[in-house]
């Protein structure tokens, strides 16, 4: 389970683990929090008055501090499985919805003929259509694409990058994705 640590105002920064998160707690380094209490962590006694020590944990949380990510020079890593989650598993050129191990990283412009391995030169291709378009442009082996690539805005990444969100962190992040975005679909 992780938590999804934002900025203090409210950029997200990283998927952080339980432990992690407790320690921001304990720093007082948590400027709000949202989302559900998904765990508490519990300590020891205090001398003086016997009480046991105890932290909650949100789903959310807001930290002190300046952002280390600024969302208008990010650009989101490309993996296979970010990929494929963007384009829902569907193959750009058949239109059949695969599973992963069925699917490939297809280039549009083949990187023999000087493309680039980016968002916007790569879509998801099952093997089959990835065997048959082999090293030529969608126009040269006639098989036009059937959506086009995109860069994944922060808030789209976020999502991309987990595969176990809870509800309310995911409310929370498909409430700032462009109108736009294939999730929304």
């Amino acid at each position: 389970m992780k938590v999804l640590k934002l900025s203090g105002q409210g950029l997200p920064q990283s998927w952080i683990s339980l432990e992690q998160a407790v320690l921001h707690y304990a720093a007082d380094e948590v400027r709000w929090e949202s989302g559900a209490e998904i765990a508490v962590f519990r300590g020891g006694h205090n001398a003086v008055t016997g009480c046991q020590s105890r932290i909650a944990v949100s789903s959310i949380i807001g930290t002190k501090g300046q952002p280390n990510i600024n969302p208008f020079r990010l650009r989101p890593a490309l993996t296979n499985a970010k990929l494929f989650a963007r384009d829902r598993n569907v193959c750009a050129y058949c239109g059949q919805r695969c599973y992963e191990e069925h699917l490939t990283r297809e280039h549009i412009v083949p990187l023999s003929q000087n493309g680039r391995d980016h968002w916007m030169n790569v879509v998801t291709a099952c093997r089959s259509c990835n065997h048959r378009k082999s090293n030529r442009t969608p126009e040269q082996a006639r098989m036009p694409l059937l959506y086009a690539p995109y860069v994944p805005s922060l808030w789209e990444d976020f999502i991309l990058r987990n595969r176990r969100i809870l509800a309310d962190q995911m409310e929370f992040l498909m409430a700032h994705v462009p109108r736009s975005s294939r999730l929304l679909a």
